[in-house]
């Protein structure tokens, strides 16, 4: 499967899009650059796909990512039942314009 590096090692990238995840989770709304939000989107609607499956593998493979227990029973909770009736397309990307050090473009994140 392709992916974006974001020039960052492999190690790194993965701690990252991790944390990413867990927080636009937790928080239901992120505002990062425009490619580490279409990794983290990526991402983000796996994890959601499989809350709705609501069985004990599914748990399991959601930990792999998820970071923080109490994302998970939240995730399992009340953002998957949310999503119950539709089949994908969880996120929404709003661009903000750019960043004033580097100029690289921001977007908000969020659950939509």
């Amino acid at each position: 499967m392709k992916h974006r590096k974001l020039g960052m090692v492999t190690e790194h990238r993965v701690a990252t899009l991790r944390s990413m995840v867990t927080s636009l989770l937790a928080h239901e709304k992120i505002q990062t650059t425009e490619a580490r939000a279409q990794e983290v989107r990526r991402l983000a609607e796996q994890m959601i796909t499989l809350a709705k499956q609501g069985d004990l593998h599914a748990r399991r493979q959601v930990m792999q990512v998820v970071t923080d227990e109490d994302v998970a029973r939240k995730l399992f909770e009340t953002i998957a039942p949310r999503y119950a009736e539709r089949a994908g397309g969880y996120t929404r990307v709003y661009r903000l314009g750019t960043r004033r050090g580097d100029g690289a473009p921001l977007v908000l994140l969020e659950l939509a």
